[in-house]
């Protein structure tokens, strides 16, 4: 349910950053990140490390974490050479067979893909990219809005549409790291629990954790459980509209376990904090217990494989969430807007206007806050 409140304006979530603060690279080891502690009932920020976490932790938290996978989801080939219009007597026929570079965003079955094509304006219904040598083949079978065009791929050889794309696909850096990616970056740009594939970007918050991390956790007697969220354009797509209110998010599937939900309300009932780490699960959590209010359950939230669409802004009222770990993130996003929802506008940008001042590192690679 959302409260009343002014409309905010896309304004109102900006702040200046360097460009030299956005990290271009992880660092050597995954805990070294700084993180930023923010207490929400008080002005006070301090600063850490985030291999600090396990002592600013309770010891009766909830940990959930996503763990889902990020696929090779940028692919480069060449048109197959078709004609862009019809021959007749007065027009010659036009024989396209340029470089293309598919983003691929969401999986509807096995061969079909939405996937942004780019360049994608004249790129018709019908028309065949090449990709690799050859050995797979993805035909256009539907445009979209905003550049969106439904691919339908077809292997030519012996192996897998999914054995190819994992093979001819690049890590799917996001365009503020400005370098292509590299081999290190298969294992760096994933987290240590990712299983479940499926995502076009990480869970950036989870990337600063170790196998000894989680484990120090656990020996602090802090529950770990876990649910998937597919990042997609739900997560990165800009902001359009002057109003947040106005904005219209893409649908991210997610899958959230029977177990999950059990542990969950176990813990609300023992007035145990629930930490989400990364605002797509806090995405998650909040939709499912949106729809379990929405339907008039008594159950906090709902289990199981739906559709997040929820847009999260200032006046927004959280169910589940009692505290985050975060990235930093772009101004102006959505993403932002959740965290302002979170722990106030004012609050978070002070804290970022501090972590700029400070040096922080910001965005996919950079630095991280807890928020509680």
């Amino acid at each position: 349910m959302l409260l009343d409140f002014l409309p905010m304006r896309l304004e109102d979530l900006d702040y200046h950053l360097p460009a030299s603060q956005i990290a271009q690279q992880p660092l050597d080891r995954r805990d070294a990140s700084r993180l930023l502690e923010i207490n929400r009932s008080a002005s006070r920020l301090k600063e850490h490390l985030f291999r600090d976490l396990v002592e600013l932790l309770r010891g009766d938290e909830l940990v959930v974490l996503n763990n889902t996978r990020v696929i090779p989801a940028r692919l480069f080939g060449r048109r197959a050479g078709v004609h862009a219009q019809p021959p007749s007597r007065t027009t010659r026929p036009e024989h396209l067979t340029g470089t293309v570079e598919v983003f691929l965003t969401r999986q509807r079955d096995r061969q079909t893909w939405e996937a942004l094509v780019r360049p994608g304006r004249k790129m018709q219904t019908g028309e065949r990219l090449l990709l690799g040598e050859g050995e797979l083949e993805a035909e256009v079978i539907s445009r979209g809005e905003r550049g969106l065009r439904t691919l339908r791929f077809v292997s030519r050889d012996t192996r897998s549409v999914s054995e190819h794309l994992e093979r001819l696909g690049h890590t799917p850096l996001p365009p503020y790291i400005r370098r292509k990616d590299e081999v290190s970056d298969r294992e760096r740009y994933q987290t240590v629990f990712a299983k479940q594939p499926g995502s076009i970007a990480a869970p950036t918050a989870g990337l600063h954790f170790t196998p000894e991390i989680l484990e120090k956790i656990h020996g602090r007697g802090v529950e770990i459980c876990e649910l998937t969220l597919e990042v997609g354009l739900g997560t990165f797509q800009p902001v359009h509209t002057e109003t947040l209110e106005d904005h219209v998010m893409h649908a991210e599937s997610y899958d959230i376990p029977a177990e999950t939900v059990q542990r969950i309300q176990q813990a609300r009932a023992a007035r145990r904090p629930i930490l989400a780490v990364g605002t797509t699960v806090v995405r998650a959590l909040e939709a499912a217990a949106l729809r379990a209010a929405e339907s008039g359950s008594a159950e906090l939230l709902r289990p199981g494989k739906a559709d997040a669409r929820l847009f999260i802004y200032p006046g927004f009222h959280f169910r589940v969430v009692d505290a985050l770990l975060t990235n930093f993130h772009l101004p102006r996003s959505t993403l932002l807007a959740l965290v302002c929802a979170f722990a106030g506008r004012e609050k978070v940008l002070g804290a970022y206007h501090h972590a700029v001042e400070a040096g922080y590192r910001f965005y996919s690679y950079g630095d991280c806050m807890l928020l509680r």
